[in-house]
């Protein structure tokens, strides 16, 4: 009798109880797999990248030609030529052709913010997700502002008729480019944090690697 009360009290505990487990592992699952859109792969990336690594990518390609135009200001088509090419990077849709992936730095970090606080509000979501990803998305965002003053500081270049009133347009295009990796130190504290205002690229590329190894995810 007790044999058969144990058999009966077995196959109802898994019944109950596998589905369970099964059901955590698909939601851990979820946040994984948007964590991988961000470091890893996604669909309509160039090369099928990860949207976080496009969007250093094309910041890499802004920068140098910020430098470009920054280091000509004596030269005012020079320093549009390179504008051109520093807006391309950033968003591609304002301008055709450049040296630029084609997908813009706007993009990336546009869909890595999503992403990442996709993968925080998932079911079965860790605390280190939760956190990090806070922190992965506030500076993706930051970037993205400075995305948008970038292009806002171009067109104003594009319509400037004299080296000596774009050369100061395009100091400030350089200090944004170059922000989009770096961040900037807002509160003059000594250190680039991941806070609104501050944190760039490389801060989010930071916290998406202390969250991809509290997860022990490759």
């Amino acid at each position: 009798m007790r044999a058969a009360v144990y058999v009966t009290f077995s196959l109802t505990f898994a019944l109950f109880v596998t589905p369970n487990l099964e059901l955590v592992a698909e939601q851990g699952g979820a946040a994984h797999t948007h964590i991988g859109h961000v470091a890893d792969g996604w669909r309509d990336t160039p090369e099928g990248q990860g949207l976080l690594p496009t969007a250093v990518a094309e910041a890499r390609i802004a920068a140098q030609h910020a430098g470009l135009a920054a280091g000509n200001t004596g030269d005012l088509d020079s320093m549009k030529r390179h504008t051109g090419h520093v807006l391309h990077a950033v968003d591609p849709s304002a301008v055709e052709d450049g040296p630029g992936l084609g997908y813009g730095v706007k993009q990336a970090a546009e869909g890595a913010a999503k992403h990442i606080e996709a993968a925080a509000t998932a079911d079965g979501a860790s605390q280190a997700v939760t956190t990090h990803a806070t922190h992965v998305a506030t500076s993706a965002r930051n970037t993205v502002s400075r995305a948008d003053e970038i292009v806002a500081l171009a067109g104003r270049i594009n319509a400037a008729t004299s080296a000596t009133q774009a050369a100061p347009l395009v100091g400030e295009l350089n200090t944004l480019a170059q922000q989009l990796i770096d961040g900037s130190d807002a509160n003059d504290d000594g250190r680039v944090g991941w806070q609104q205002g501050e944190g760039g690229l490389a801060q989010a590329e930071q916290h998406l690697g202390l969250m991809k190894k509290a997860e022990g995810l490759p």
